[in-house]
């Protein structure tokens, strides 16, 4: 892999294993080698050895000699490092099968649950083009991008941020666990099906991206484990996260791409963004429905928007060697992955969630000392509706305590009093 490369415009050898590039006297260098080769000149970033003189491997191939710069993978680093144009994936015939019928069986859902859709919609000059854009009754827009095959975070960023900009919300379809748009934007992965498979209907479950609330009162007698504790302690407070279907209690029903469709169009499913709270530069992007989205919003007491900006996470920050240039041509060791695979992204495990704290006990004949929010939280949990709330006799915490079936004394103080 190429560490070095020639800047045709400024006329310098730009060392990628550098901090400064080589070249203190120019900040904004990184910025502006890193950007898309749509948004530069082509002819930018020339193979040192070419400049030079000497064989550039690439075109003597009958390629050619201009390069660009991305992030490689080796050993855990992420150096910079010159590949030669071009080298963006080209779709085998399988792959742009797929991908077409994946899009026609969008465009084809919308229009039979009465949405307006389009295919190959360009936005901002064809500075992007959407391969659906999908359009509910209510002027929500969703813009399907269709992305089998590996692109670069920055490039999933740029787009996103384009639709974002035109009042299009993405909504990202991968099949690969590893894809590198996974949490960075809103998506949703698809099994790797045959595309005759795709376009004669079978079955397309939403195997990620795609994910429910769970509030619950972290008590002994409680199915959850407590997100407090690393052990097998119950803390009594009441906490919430986010589930796929499958691990939900009781487990839920799969989502279906064509429960997508119309669901994200009509505004009965959204877009969230949940940091990780003991990593502020990481989280997770994810389709949740409207209910659930409006009651996280009200116990965590934030909303976050769609990202309008790239943002690195762990895995992309740049490592720097400080080596001596290389000055030999490597075309042809310019794999996408330059030693080591890709991570999984698409993890199935919860979010690290929110825990509220644990509500004062509660003394009948005293004014009921609970906010809005911790009712909302407590009816969640409890499976009731708040006006159902009230005091155990025993031990003063909330509980179902009115409507038809209830009891006087939450499930712990049952436990006690029976003496078991």
């Amino acid at each position: 892999m190429a560490n070095g490369v020639w800047h045709t415009g400024y006329g310098i050898e730009i060392n990628l294993s550098l901090p400064d590039l080589g070249h203190p006297d120019r900040p904004d260098l990184l910025r502006e080698i890193t950007r898309s080769v749509t948004d530069r000149e082509p002819q930018l970033l020339e193979c040192l050895a070419h400049h030079d003189g000497r064989e550039c491997l690439s075109e003597s191939g009958g390629k050619s000699p201009w390069m660009f710069v991305r992030r490689g993978r080796v050993g855990g680093r992420r150096p910079l490092v010159a590949s030669h144009l071009p080298i963006t994936h080209k779709a085998t015939p399988a792959e742009s099968a797929q991908h077409k019928a994946t899009k026609e069986r969008i465009v084809g859902t919308a229009a039979r649950y009465g949405l307006d859709a389009e295919a190959e919609v360009s936005v901002a000059n064809r500075r992007s083009v959407s391969d659906a854009v999908v359009t509910g009754p209510g002027g929500i827009r969703i813009g399907w991008e269709i992305q089998y095959h590996h692109l670069s975070p920055s490039s999933v960023h740029r787009r996103s941020v384009i639709a974002v900009e035109h009042g299009i919300t993405p909504l990202w379809v991968a099949k690969d666990r590893t894809a590198s748009l996974i949490d960075r934007v809103p998506w949703a992965r698809v099994d790797d099906m045959p595309w005759k498979d795709i376009a004669d209907g079978r079955e397309m479950v939403i195997r990620g991206g795609y994910r429910h609330l769970e509030v619950w009162k972290c008590v002994p007698s409680g199915e959850r484990h407590c997100l407090m504790s690393e052990g097998a302690g119950h803390c009594g407070a009441i906490h919430a996260d986010w589930f796929v279907p499958a691990l939900c209690l009781p487990q839920r029903d799969p989502v279906h791409i064509e429960d997508l469709v119309l669901r994200s169009a009509t505004g009965e499913s959204v877009p969230v963004y949940v940091p990780n709270r003991g990593n502020g530069r990481a989280g997770r992007h994810m389709w949740v429905s409207a209910d659930d989205c409006a009651l996280w919003q009200e116990l965590v007491g934030e909303k976050t928007p769609l990202p309008t900006a790239p943002v690195e996470d762990e895995d992309d920050v740049i490592t720097f060697a400080e080596q001596e240039i290389d000055r030999a041509c490597r075309a042809g060791e310019e794999g996408w992955f330059v030693s080591d695979g890709r991570p999984q992204r698409d993890l199935d495990q919860p979010t690290g969630g929110f825990t509220l704290p644990r509500m004062p006990v509660q003394r009948s004949g005293d004014s009921v000392r609970i906010t809005a929010v911790e009712r909302a939280a407590a009816s969640a949990a409890l499976g009731c509706q708040p006006w159902e709330l009230g005091l155990c006799a025993g031990c003063g915490q909330l509980m179902r305590r009115h409507g038809r079936n209830t009891a006087m004394y939450c499930n712990v103080c049952r436990v006690l009093l029976n003496g078991r």
